[in-house]
């Protein structure tokens, strides 16, 4: 086992990964640019060493000089920045530090969609409808590769989806429902899938309608085990980002679930895949399943599956990257209850969703039985506009679908948080509507919805002057400072701020 393991992520993920390592007796080393300096990540990490290149968490020639410099073993690179690069592994592989996640082959077969599809469907299972070929030409769109796109649209049939040839957490994803709109939301994919992975290179895809959106979460290991850990329901997102999901999916039959899991494990051979990871999937109105792809990394949704399973899946990465086998097998694996995950995000749901910085003034997190917050707030720490806008995840358990519910709604009225605005009035709407209680929705529930409206009255009043009272604080301040009197003695013998 490694004795000294580096963070190669910020906020909640790496908080998640610090606590797995403090309890396997791992010396963890966070790094950190000069924007999260009062993140938690920075607070809890054994060592800390901030970045000195501008490109941040994304330079891997940066986090590997860190790596041997700290006598760092092992890279976990959670998920982001540099976890889905087969560049980045492949040095790491080279320089012998293990990357704590699949080998940089299967990261790359994953990657290459259409190509992973087209194994999947001669393997004999269902793939949605795509074009065959990927647009990869860089630049500006030629008059000949317009009219290429507007061909295979109307092959296809609207409504269709831009989809990036590579990274995920659906960047560059752009729904497109009349062919008017094709060539600008191609331009716009490509611009974003271009700044994100470097990789400006698009695919059309016929949208399913009606369609929900199942995953399994699967763990591999050196030794040619795999498993599954049961499966989620992630139908309910926003932008292509998953807002609310739960695990076990809800009103699956027993066939079905079963079919469920077997196509992932039978798709994640194919790959010969090693490590966490997840097989995405589409259902059609009639029970039909369709794959999509293969996350090969850990996700944001990951709490919900250990809250069901009891599987701490960061645990079992470590130890894969360590050469060991997993720790438990199929049989071993139970899903009890039901578990429901809200991921909260700083942004405006009064301004289009845009990002909200600042600094959190407040922040209080819900308590109680069953339920789980991963996050890197805290008050006094700063949320950056450069990144991710996603704040915390909370996460709660039921012993039956209504109770998880029910303490969801619970969670989500305790969340207190000042300094930034967040979409909990969004999470608050979903978790309240009668179709998810009923657990009866697909992925367009959310466009269904009303706008969430602004505050009115006194409540608008009030939030209007909490701005101005954030604004003057926020103008006067220095950069956020951890307080001494915060940390204990243990922290300030141990940890060292390079």
């Amino acid at each position: 086992m490694f004795d000294k393991l580096l963070i190669a992520n910020r906020g909640a993920i790496a908080v998640r990964i610090i606590r797995t390592c403090r309890e396997m007796g791992i010396v963890a080393v966070a790094v950190f640019d000069a924007g999260d300096r009062s993140s938690l990540h920075v607070r809890l990490a054994d060592e800390c060493v901030q970045l000195q290149t501008p490109g941040g968490y994304l330079d891997g020639d940066e986090i590997l000089r860190i790596a041997k410099q700290t006598g760092a073993e092992a890279i976990h690179p959670g998920y982001g920045f540099l976890a889905e690069r087969p560049e980045f592994i492949r040095a790491c592989e080279e320089a012998g530090i293990a990357f704590v996640g699949p080998p940089s082959g299967v990261v790359a077969a994953c990657q290459a969609k259409i190509d992973a599809m087209e194994r999947v469907r001669t393997a004999g299972y269902r793939i949605p409808v795509h074009a065959r070929t990927a647009l990869d030409a860089a630049g500006a769109l030629s008059d000949e590769e317009a009219r290429y796109l507007l061909d295979q649209a109307q092959e296809l049939g609207y409504p269709l989806a831009v989809k990036s040839c590579s990274g995920g957490r659906g960047r560059g994803t752009r729904v497109v429902e009349e062919a008017g709109a094709l060539i600008e939301s191609v331009r716009q994919a490509r611009r974003e899938t271009g700044n994100v992975y470097g990789d400006q290179r698009i695919y059309l895809e016929r949208i399913i309608p009606g369609a929900r959106h199942l995953e399994v979460q699967i763990l591999g290991d050196s030794q040619g085990g795999i498993i599954h850990l049961g499966d989620r329901d992630g139908s309910l997102q926003r932008n292509n980002q998953k807002m609310v999901g739960e695990a076990p999916a809800p009103n699956l039959t027993p066939a079905q679930r079963a079919e469920l899991w077997e196509t992932a494990l039978g798709i994640a051979r194919l790959f010969d895949y090693r490590g966490a990871g997840t097989v995405e999937f589409l259902m059609d109105s009639q029970g039909a399943l369709y794959f999509t792809e293969i996350k090969a990394r850990i996700q944001v949704e990951h709490p919900v599956t250990e809250m069901a399973t009891g599987v701490d899946i960061v645990r079992e990465q470590i130890r894969i990257a360590a050469g060991l086998p997993l720790s438990l097998a199929q049989a071993d694996v139970t899903m009890r209850g039901s578990a429901i995950q809200c991921r909260i995000n700083a942004e405006d749901p009064w301004n289009h969703y845009l990002p909200s910085p600042g600094v959190l003034r407040r922040f209080r997190m819900p308590g109680g039985a069953h339920l789980r917050v991963d996050t890197y707030g805290c008050a006094g720490c700063e949320v950056p506009v450069e990144y991710d806008p996603i704040l915390a995840t909370v996460v709660v358990w039921g012993d039956d679908r209504d109770l998880a519910v029910r303490r969801t709604t619970r969670a989500l009225d305790e969340f207190t948080i000042r300094g930034v605005q967040t979409n909990l009035t969004l999470l608050r709407q979903i978790v309240g509507d009668a179709r998810f209680a009923g657990g009866v929705y697909d992925t367009s529930l959310l466009g269904q919805l009303d706008a969430v409206q602004p505050p009115s009255g006194r409540a608008e009043r009030d939030l209007a002057a909490a701005a101005a009272v954030a604004y003057v604080l926020r103008n006067q301040a220095q950069a956020p400072v951890i307080p001494e009197r915060t940390l204990s003695g243990w922290h300030r013998s141990s940890r060292a701020l390079s």
